[in-house]
Formats: structure tokens, C-alpha cells, sequence
């Protein structure tokens, strides 16, 4: 298994691409879809599926342009189901963009921890709520990775000043979700640099102390 990071958008979002032979799950398609439409063709790679770490704009721009090209189904948990049509839930409305961001609504729903399978791909939910209130991470734990979306960063954590955000909540996540996984395990983060769990669990700044 092999992932990809994207950034994409005025925010340089990490969009991932999770391959596997000839197909892939596209996480977090913030923006500039066709741009994304064509690396998926340069790769050789068709998607099975479009996973949502969470509903705000800046990791949802390009759900609908890659969702109707390859016609696949959109996965995000049920707490943000509304979000994804509403720019004062995703967050596009208090940040002066251009265009409101609004997403045709998710095909399927997380409403619990779960190991599922899409595919050629078995993966672990886990929520790790407090950036927002369906915020969730997956967990590849054969390959070693997981995708924590703007719950941990390299050297930082999500920020929690948004709708639902809610700081000691997010810390709960980290340290009872996150930094349970084992040291090694390589984090693939919403922005930024990767990092692993040792490196966040030594020096991390924000954690110490909690």
C-alpha cells in the first residue's frame, strides 16, 4: 500500500491518495479538482471512495468534481452531515472567500469506531472530536500510517475556535486515540509536515503537561 500527499487550495490542504494496485481512496479533496482529476490519470489510479477527515472547507472543495467524474461515494461522520452544504457549519462564510463552499450531501455515514473495509482497503475509524465535532482519523495499521486531519499536526494540534471546536476535547482525542497507536506510526496530518507518534509524544508542545 502506498499513500500521496496533495496540498491543494489557498490553505495548501494535504489531500491523500492511498493506492493500492490500480485503485485508491482519495482523502480530503480540498480544491482544484481537475488538477487532482489528473494526477489520479497520471498515476494510473481510479478511486473507490472519497473519505472525509471533517467538514470544513478547506478539505471539501473538490468532493463534488471528483465524486461526479469517477462516481463514487462520499464517506463523513453522521455529527457533520449537514455541514458539508453549509458555509456557516464548513467555515467557508467566516473566512472571506471569493465563493461559499457548498458540497452535495455525504452518500455513506460514520456513527461509531469501526475497522471497515471499501474495497481493496480495510482501514480503523477512530473519532477524535474537538477541531470539530465529527472530526474523525484512519488508521492503517498493516502499512503503519494514520490520517489525523486537523487533530494533530507536526509540533501543533488543531485549532478549536470554529463551530463545535472545543480544546479539551481535542487533547482528550490526541492522548486517548492518537498517541495509543505505536511510536512509529507515521502521521499523515490535514497541513503541514508529516511526523510520528514518538516524535509528538517527545516534543510535542502542546501535549506536554496535559
Amino acid at each position: 500500500m502506498k499513500w500521496e500527499q496533495v496540498p491543494l487550495g489557498p490553505l495548501q490542504t494535504n489531500s491523500y491518495i492511498v493506492t493500492e494496485g490500480y485503485h485508491c481512496l482519495v482523502i480530503d479533496p480540498g480544491d482544484e479538482g481537475k488538477k487532482l482529476i489528473q494526477l489520479l490519470e497520471k498515476r494510473k489510479v481510479v478511486p473507490q471512495a472519497i473519505l472525509l477527515t471533517h467538514a470544513h472547507f478547506d478539505h471539501i472543495g473538490a468532493v463534488d468534481i471528483i465524486r461526479d467524474h469517477y462516481r463514487v461515494p462520499v464517506y463523513i461522520h453522521k455529527k457533520e452531515e449537514n455541514w458539508l452544504g453549509d458555509p456557516s457549519l464548513n467555515g467557508s462564510k467566516f473566512f472571506m472567500m471569493p465563493v461559499s463552499t457548498s458540497v452535495k450531501p455525504a452518500n455513506m455515514f460514520f456513527e461509531k469506531e469501526e475497522t471497515i473495509t471499501i474495497g481493496d482497503f480495510t482501514f480503523s475509524v477512530f473519532e477524535t472530536p474537538g477541531h470539530s465535532p465529527g472530526s474523525v482519523s484512519f488508521y492503517f495499521e498493516e502499512a503503519e500510517f494514520v490520517i489525523s486531519g486537523d487533530a494533530l499536526f507536526q509540533q501543533s494540534i488543531g485549532r478549536t475556535d470554529l463551530p463545535g471546536g472545543n480544546h479539551d476535547q481535542l487533547l482528550k482525542s490526541i492522548h486517548s486515540k492518537l498517541l495509543a497507536l505505536p511510536e512509529q506510526t507515521l502521521v499523515l496530518p490535514g497541513h503541514g509536515y508529516t511526523t510520528t507518534i514518538g516524535d509528538e509524544m517527545d516534543s510535542n508542545p502542546f501535549l506536554n503537561g496535559f
